[in-house]
């Protein structure tokens, strides 16, 4: 009996102290909850600003010498001499290499030795024909007075003052002289023809040694250009053929040229926005080039546009332009490739964010804005053109409003923020140069 009121004496004591230490636990519960409220996210936000950019196109640029002439062989023979080193500078009209001149040197000896053959022709044509006129004269001299004896015995020998017998000798005698007249006239023009053969034969020999000239002379090749001479590509001893044998290329690369392509669309848009073709060429020249290289270095030195070309390329449909970049030191070398950037044009009054307060979703852009009460409205914006780390908004926002740049995963519509100035790590350019 003693023992069971013990036990209850216990498990009401129990009972009485869980009871009190949860009415405790309520009360303090009760006193602290009113003051734990939810903390205000903070977030980094910009002034939307506005100011005139200009905007900068880039496209991928290729350079190359405003003239390549590839050095090739004239003539067919064995190398002799290579005068100029590999990758230095040449003027124009340098000897770069020699062909073994004596093959060509006989060659012009003989046709000067048929040049001179066929002048002594002429001369002796000349002398024959001489002869022959000679020989017409003193024929045509010889039937005058023959004809002159025929004149004066046929009215003789009609009164019987002279014989027939003289007659008849006189008659021959002036039929003869004709004959000789005629052979001597048939001379003259045999004389003639063969003057106009020699003459023939003379200008042959003629052409014959300018051609054995010419070929002499392109033993030595020479380099049509100023520029800077490639690696040659025979070696002396090589037999090279005429117009087959590629021996080097000489580049002139002041200025040097450097292609590009722009597509159609881009094409058309500079022609309406500039539809005078007068206005447009003027632009054209005006325009500045950068050259931006394949270490990211930008060229010292601004460049010019210097033309288009005729066609659109149906299979890319891009046309080729190229600019010319001054490069007096030779810095730019064929086959480099860079970045050719320009200013197509300058957007007045343009409203600036940085890329990162926009965000993408289903191919519409929104940013997070926040207003006088730090109340954020997510907003729908209309993007353009990006500009280095910046995005011009075309529409959707105003001048001075704050957008949210850090902390866009924390908010949600309608949520109250503490907003904070953004601090760029690095300062970037609005301009993209």
């Amino acid at each position: 009996m003693k023992l069971q009121l013990k036990h209850k004496l216990v498990v009401g004591t129990s009972i009485g102290i869980v009871c009190l230490v949860v009415l405790v636990a309520s009360r303090y519960s009760n006193q602290k909850s009113p003051t734990m409220a939810m903390p205000v996210p903070e977030v980094e936000v910009v002034t939307v600003v506005q100011e005139d950019i200009p905007i900068y196109n880039e496209w991928i640029g290729t350079l190359d010498g405003m003239v390549n002439a590839e050095i090739r062989a004239q003539v067919s023979g064995y190398l002799l001499i290579q005068h100029y080193a590999e990758g230095s500078f040449v003027k124009k009209g340098q000897c770069l290499f020699e062909i073994d001149p004596r093959p060509f040197q006989v060659a012009l000896d003989q046709a000067k030795a048929r040049q001179a053959e066929a002048e002594a022709q002429f001369a002796q044509a000349n002398g024959a024909l001489l002869q022959s006129k000679a020989q017409l004269a003193s024929a045509e001299a010889n039937q005058v007075r023959a004809q002159l004896d025929v004149d004066r015995f046929t009215p003789l020998a009609k009164e019987k003052a002279v014989t027939d017998q003289e007659l008849d000798h006189a008659v021959q005698a002036n039929l003869a002289a004709k004959a000789q007249v005629a052979a001597a006239e048939s001379g003259v023009e045999t004389a003639k023809a063969t003057i106009v053969a020699t003459q023939a034969m003379i200008e042959a020999a003629k052409a014959a040694v300018a051609s054995a000239e010419l070929n002499l002379s392109f033993t030595k090749i020479t380099s049509p250009v100023d520029g800077v001479a490639g690696i040659a590509q025979a070696q002396v001893g090589n037999l090279v053929n005429a117009g087959a044998s590629n021996l080097t290329t000489v580049s002139t690369l002041d200025p040097i040229k450097v292609y590009f392509t722009v597509t159609e669309q881009e094409y058309l848009n500079h022609v309406r926005n500039t539809p005078n073709q007068t206005e447009r060429q003027a632009k054209e020249q005006e325009l500045k080039l950068e050259l931006i290289l394949a270490d990211g270095s930008v060229y010292p030195k601004p460049g010019k546009f210097y033309v288009a070309d005729r066609q659109v390329n149906t299979q890319t449909g891009t046309i080729r332009l190229a600019g010319l970049f001054p490069n007096a030191d030779n810095v730019l070398r064929p086959g480099q490739y860079g970045r050719v950037r320009a200013m197509t044009e300058m957007k007045p009054g343009a409203l600036l964010v940085p890329q990162r307060a926009v965000t993408e979703l289903q191919g519409k852009y929104q940013v997070a804005v926040v207003g006088k009460d730090n109340r954020v409205s997510i907003r729908p914006v209309k993007v353009g053109e990006r500009i280095g780390s910046q995005w011009i908004v075309e529409d959707g926002l105003q001048p001075g409003e704050l957008v949210v740049v850090e902390g866009t995963q924390k908010i949600r519509p309608d949520v109250v923020v503490n907003p904070r100035p953004f601090v760029v790590a690095s300062s970037t350019s609005t301009t993209g140069q």
